[in-house]
């Protein structure tokens, strides 16, 4: 059966709390979903973000956003009480998250402080399942805290690295405590949304970066996995060389892997990862997938990512290697856009995972591989992505070229606007999956951008209007979705 489904961020559902939560609003787009015969929610990566608001950069590669904890299943517990939470951000349009920064956790502690494990029988279960992650990150978070949530290029050298850190030094446990709690109310509240997704009969699409941030508890807790320098900090940093999109590259400074460690410990870092997020998802992107077979390697220090040099990564070997532990094929998307080499479609081809297609790429020239036509069954067709412009807004500004070859490649429909004549392209392909951007199916321009690569300050913020679930959008999106045949 060939499936569809819609990519929305997490943070971007209404929410009285100035942020999407995993709340009542959550489960009520899970119900839109099934209603509009939707069968996939795509998601964004959904770990606690730091400085930038990037989902992309977070303290931990495992640990969930404490602002997506419901509050009210707080206040329900007794943990909060309705006039405590009155000060939260307010419902608009946008993420405003230094407002929800520092209302927030205060309201957190608030609740940790009557927080009492006993009435909990599971917490202890779920520290002792998730030890291999949550001590760590909960240290160097405590850690973190006496230096006022700086980075950790900041610190005393000593305390860099979790393998150089004096055997005297002393942890505050109650801040541990706090990120520990933090982390299973996550847990706990996402197991549960979880479930009625797909009691509903949605699967959720998770979103991994292959790269972590290097202010992090996995390289502070991990360095000897990555590629650092004598004083805990990167040697060579991850990037993008110069392309046709930009003449210095992109320069994104997430430390680099020491594969020949990974390996020599049987990848049993990315063994983890992989279980903690296939327990929290049905299906998992891996974002620059073909990180894995090379690479872009840039001197740390370095302005642009121009001088760099490609290394070899560990290939297929490492997945299969995982499949064999794991006992079952991973269920994976493989982000495999730009420009690949031979080696890379080797790798692809070998592993067989879903690749992405975007068709906002398909009409750049002449018999494009995002063209529905020279797609196979294996892959994910999108209209666009969330680094995309929404397609209302990349429809609007097409140069005469890519509108030749849209009339010429897309049926046209008795009344049918551009837009959605793209969305019934994408579901008309015989791609496995076709998911659209809320965005698109909202008919949004580009104010509901949700990023713009290279760029800080105004990204990750767009949020769902708070009567977005008419059954006029959802009868639409239905007409479109059976017409293809999906989901049937």
């Amino acid at each position: 059966m060939k499936k569809a489904g819609i990519l929305l961020p997490l943070s971007s559902l209404p929410s009285p709390y100035g942020i999407g939560t995993m709340g009542k609003e959550a489960y009520r787009f899970i119900d839109f979903l099934k209603e509009s015969n939707q069968v996939i929610w795509q998601l964004l990566p959904i770990h606690q973000t730091s400085y930038g608001d990037s989902p992309y950069q977070s303290p931990s590669a495992f640990a969930g956003n404490p602002y997506f904890i419901d509050i009210d299943e707080l206040i329900e517990q007794g943990l909060l009480t309705k006039k405590e939470v009155k000060d939260q951000p307010p419902t608009t349009e946008y993420v405003d998250y230094a407002h929800v920064y520092y209302a927030r956790y205060p309201l957190l502690r608030k609740a940790f402080a009557r927080f009492d494990a006993a009435n909990y029988p599971d917490y202890e279960d779920f520290c002792l399942q998730n030890a291999f992650w949550l001590d760590d990150y909960a240290t160097f978070m405590a850690i973190k805290s006496t230096y006022e949530f700086q980075g950790r290029n900041t610190w005393a050298l000593a305390d860099r690295r979790k393998d150089t850190l004096p055997a005297d030094k002393t942890i505050d446990q109650n801040e541990c405590n706090f990120w520990k709690f933090l982390q299973y109310f996550f847990f706990t509240q996402w197991e549960k949304m979880h479930a009625y997704a797909k009691s509903q009969g949605i699967a959720l699409v998770g979103d991994m970066p292959i790269y972590v941030a290097d202010d992090s508890a996995d390289v502070w807790a991990n360095p000897t996995m990555f590629c650092l320098n004598a004083k805990g900090m990167t040697k060579t940093v991850a990037g993008v060389p110069p392309d046709y999109f930009s003449a210095t590259g992109q320069l994104w400074g997430n430390p680099l892997y020491d594969w020949k460690a990974m390996k020599a410990d049987q990848y049993n870092w990315w063994y983890e990862r992989l279980r903690v997020a296939f327990s929290l998802f049905d299906i998992v992107r891996i974002d620059h997938f073909r990180g894995f077979c090379n690479y872009w390697s840039i001197p740390a220090g370095e302005e642009t990512a121009v001088n760099g040099k490609w290394i070899n990564g560990p290939g297929a070997t490492m997945f299969t290697d995982l499949e064999k532990r794991f006992g079952y094929r991973l269920p994976l998307i493989a982000e495999d856009l730009g420009d690949l080499d031979a080696k890379v479609y080797k790798m692809l081809d070998k592993l067989a995972y879903p690749g992405m297609k975007v068709l906002q790429f398909a009409f750049d020239g002449e018999d494009s591989e995002y063209l529905p036509k020279n797609y196979t069954e294996n892959c994910v067709v999108y209209t666009g992505t969330h680094d995309n412009r929404t397609t209302l807004g990349w429809l609007g500004d097409r140069n005469y070229d890519q509108r030749v070859r849209f009339e010429r490649n897309v049926p046209a429909y008795r009344g049918a606007k551009d837009l959605d004549r793209l969305i019934r392209f994408a579901h008309d392909s015989c791609a496995e999956y076709s998911i659209i951007p809320m965005q698109d199916y909202l008919g949004l321009d580009d104010v509901a951008r949700i990023n713009t690569p290279g760029t800080l300050g105004d990204n990750w913020k767009w949020r769902l209007a708070k009567n977005y679930d008419k059954a006029s959008l959802k009868n639409h999106i239905r007409k479109l979705t059976d017409a293809s045949g999906r989901n049937q």
